[in-house]
């Protein structure tokens, strides 16, 4: 038997790995999905983006790890019940156990700052729903493994599949609350799209505002505002960048874009004051006012 104890080493180490990736990324998950679903009109701005990218890295986590998880603990138990009628080793028992001990510890830090996010002000539904679901998935897998390790599952097969199919379903269940939380690639795509439209029209304004303060006249288009070097252009499928004259001091920039801003998070403070640069979904203007001085 002495031979099998690498693989068996092997085999639940990276079973474990992967269980405890796995665990993380869908507590992450949970929690995205809970800030999202649960607002708090307390938190910061970017609490919303941050927490739908937080969705994003787990979602692409769960879907390789974890059936990765499944895999190696399959491959893991069927060699255990094999070989040692399945009982664990003495090597792969201290590292259940010392596993154990890191999740238990795990877990009580993640308390710790639950609670700490909750004296800071978190409303009280979110912070009890994090509880819950920390306390549902670790304590689980932390029950799981202290039967197995005892040998509860060697005569109960059945009930370790039903543990397994138990965690598979909630998983898949949660991955798919996660992704209607979340915007489809598409859509990202084309937000980003939007952001680099405004970082264009943004980067045409300093340059009309610098022109006009030299000048005192505003360029008449945007071969003249660029001088030879190559000005921004929209992207591929969407309609061209207009500048527009209205009157000596005031012109339009304008772009079509795909959706609407969320507020607060098209502004940018310039020299001469703060623009904002929020716009709605399809073809949108922003309005300027070409200044000759900077203005505090």
């Amino acid at each position: 038997m002495n031979k099998h104890i690498p693989k068996h080493f092997v085999l639940q180490l990276g079973s474990l790995l992967a269980l405890y990736v796995s665990i993380t990324s869908l507590i992450i998950l949970i929690f995205g999905v809970v800030n999202l679903r649960f607002p708090d009109a307390a938190a910061y701005s970017y609490e919303a983006e941050n927490a739908r990218e937080a969705i994003r890295a787990c979602i692409a986590t769960l879907i390789v790890f974890f059936p990765t998880y499944l895999v190696l603990t399959r491959f893991s138990n069927q060699m255990r019940r094999k070989e040692t009628g399945g009982a664990y080793t003495p090597i792969t028992r201290w590292l259940v156990y010392l596993s154990l001990l890191v999740a238990a510890g795990t877990m009580l830090v993640d308390l710790v700052t639950l609670i700490m996010f909750f004296l800071d002000g978190e409303i009280t539904r979110r912070f009890l729903i994090k509880v819950f679901a920390l306390l549902l998935v670790v304590g689980t897998a932390f029950h799981y493994y202290v039967l197995d390790v005892r040998g509860y599952f060697t005569k109960r097969v059945d009930q370790s599949i039903y543990f397994g199919l138990g965690a598979f379903a909630f998983t898949f269940a949660m991955l798919g609350y996660g992704f209607s939380h979340i915007e489809t690639p598409q859509e990202v795509r084309e937000m980003r799209l939007d952001d680099q439209q405004v970082a264009d029209l943004q980067n045409m304004h300093y340059r009309i505002q610098e022109m006009y303060r030299v000048n005192e006249a505003l360029p008449q288009g945007l071969e003249d505002l660029y001088n030879g070097i190559k000005a921004p252009t929209a992207p591929e499928g969407r309609d061209p960048y207009v500048y527009e004259i209205t009157d000596d001091t005031h012109y339009k920039l304008c772009a079509t874009f795909a959706v609407a801003s969320e507020e607060t998070e098209r502004s940018v403070a310039v020299p001469f004051g703060y623009d904002s640069w929020e716009h709605g979904e399809g073809y949108w203007c922003f309005e300027r006012v070409a200044l000759a001085e900077k203005q505090i």
